[in-house]
């Protein structure tokens, strides 16, 4: 897929307000992918699942989409594992996903959060 394609999908995601499950892993869309597709994410309110593990988006990346996860109300699970992501994402992360009231699950394994992130 990778960052050009991440842009066309955000495209898309606008319209997909009902879409409750993403699995976009393995895909390699970067930093600049992740901001793509946050900007579409954002009208994702039914979006439960979402999977963007392994695709190397680090912590500006992580905080691009920290700044959209807050308004998807009914995100349940989130994987971001293996990510490259920092304490500096993770921390970003932590400040928003408070608010994503089904959440139960989030994977952050294999990223570079040590205990500062944590």
């Amino acid at each position: 897929l990778g960052p050009g394609g991440a842009g066309k999908l955000a495209g898309m995601l606008a319209d997909c307000t009902a879409l409750a499950h993403l699995n976009l892993s393995y895909n390699v869309i970067g930093i600049v992918g992740a901001d793509k597709l946050a900007r579409g994410l954002g009208n994702c309110k039914a979006l439960a699942h979402l999977d963007l593990s392994r695709n190397a988006i680090g912590a500006p990346g992580a905080e691009r989409l920290a700044g959209v996860l807050g308004t998807c109300k009914a995100l349940a699970h989130l994987d971001l594992s293996r990510n490259e992501i920092s304490s500096a994402g993770a921390a970003r992360l932590a400040e928003v996903l408070w608010q994503c009231e089904a959440l139960a699950h989030v994977n952050l394994g294999w990223n570079r959060v040590g205990a500062v992130g944590a």
